[in-house]
């Protein structure tokens, strides 16, 4: 058995290679046809656009990978039926659980492949791409958005730890591709709701450990003297009034703040999930989670992120029932073409769960999983089928 366990994975490595290549050169062609229009235009040039696509291709390895095994797998499939090699393997003993079992090992291996593209490589990779995009063209990474960056944070009593005493709006109007913000403004409020102080730079550098330092600062403070007496407790009309009784406006050339946010909150912040890694998910939604903000869109792609390279598994079952179709159920390139249709009809079904889980608010790991186990139910099915008939 060790013999067909290698004769199967060098026949179906093989041809997810070639498939796999196939998409990617695909891929890389439309991302050029893209850039193209771009040549020329605020000093980015052709290498810069040929770099760029390049840096994109680790990526698109973990979005077609499933596809791509799905594919191969039955085109190896359709091949062994065809020259009826499958039929005398059957005939030696094989099992259709035995033949499964050697389409998990080697799943294992594209499984490990995409993790290793969507965790480690892409979220370096397309980041690099994107900062070379910028650089070449002088823009910033908040340039397309008209009001700029912006995320919040909780402002506690001991800097990152202690009671919770307000909270602060981050405004960013540029972030450059070396992590220098310019243009920040800072809306801290308390615990009412009520402005506190607004803080406007000109440019931010981050020191670490949750420090950023503020140039050529502004700071506007808001002093409430009513709200600062003890025992006060504001009327619920008036909760959220501003009851401002004096205004206080300090110039200084650098101050340091102390916040939850770091650049790489700030950039996952003007991210597509779908773009991020999981660990990038994961600290992204609980910083949203720890500032009351929705996190449900995050969550999903975060379980996506997880169970998406299982999806392998599933598709390459999906695949085992076409080496019991005989010659006659059709050729081979009829078999690759329905393969390719079940791929897409998994990618349209797992963005359709996508979104109606973020309309109707289902729990974000059945929302991922869903899609993977209705295919897993026509795998079994389908191969139920062919072993009656």
């Amino acid at each position: 058995m060790k013999i067909l366990q290698r004769y199967f994975a060098v026949s179906i490595f093989q041809a997810v290679f070639f498939v796999l290549l196939a998409f990617l050169a695909l891929q890389a062609f439309i991302d050029l046809t893209g850039e193209l229009p771009k040549v020329g235009r605020n000093g980015y040039t052709i290498q810069y656009a040929f770099l760029y696509v390049l840096l994109l291709v680790p990526g698109h390895v973990y979005e077609v990978m499933p596809i791509a095994a799905l594919i191969g797998t039955i085109y190896t499939m359709a091949q062994l039926a065809a020259s009826s090699e499958f039929t005398i393997m059957r005939a030696s003993s094989m099992s259709t659980g035995m033949a499964a079992g050697f389409l998990l090992r080697i799943g294992v291996v594209f499984v490990a492949i995409t993790f290793l593209f969507g965790e480690f490589i892409t979220p370096y990779t397309e980041p690099l791409a994107e900062r070379l995009k910028l650089t070449s063209r002088g823009t910033s990474v908040s340039s397309e958005f008209r009001s700029g960056l912006w995320t919040k944070d909780m402002i506690k009593s001991a800097g990152l730890t202690g009671s919770v005493t307000g909270s602060r709006f981050f405004n960013v109007g540029e972030a450059g591709p070396d992590g220098q913000l310019k243009n920040v403004k800072l809306y801290e409020f308390d615990t009412g709701m009520r402005l506190r102080s607004l803080t406007v730079a000109a440019s931010a550098t981050y020191q670490g450990n949750n420090v950023w330092r503020l140039s050529d600062v502004t700071e506007t403070a808001f002093s409430n003297s009513a709200a600062t007496r003890p025992g006060y407790e504001p009327k619920l009309e008036n909760y959220y009034g501003q009851e401002t009784s004096l205004v206080r406006t300090v110039k200084s050339t650098t101050k340091d703040v102390v916040s939850e946010v770091t650049p790489k909150i700030l950039t996952v912040s003007a991210s597509d999930p779908d773009r991020m890694s999981a660990s990038e998910l994961a600290v992204y939604t609980r910083h949203l989670a720890e500032n009351k903000q929705e996190t449900e869109r995050f969550r999903i792609a975060f379980w996506k992120k997880l169970i998406d390279p299982l999806a392998i598994f599933v598709l390459m079952a999906l695949a085992l029932p076409f080496a019991y179709m005989h010659t006659r159920s059709g050729g081979v390139s009829l078999k690759i073409f329905i393969g390719i249709m079940i791929g897409v009809s998994f990618m349209l079904v797992n963005t359709l769960f996508s979104h109606l889980g973020l309309l109707s608010t289902w729990p974000a790991f059945l929302t991922a999983a869903a899609p993977s186990v209705l295919y897993l139910l026509a795998a079994l099915v389908m191969l139920w089928w062919v072993e009656r008939h």
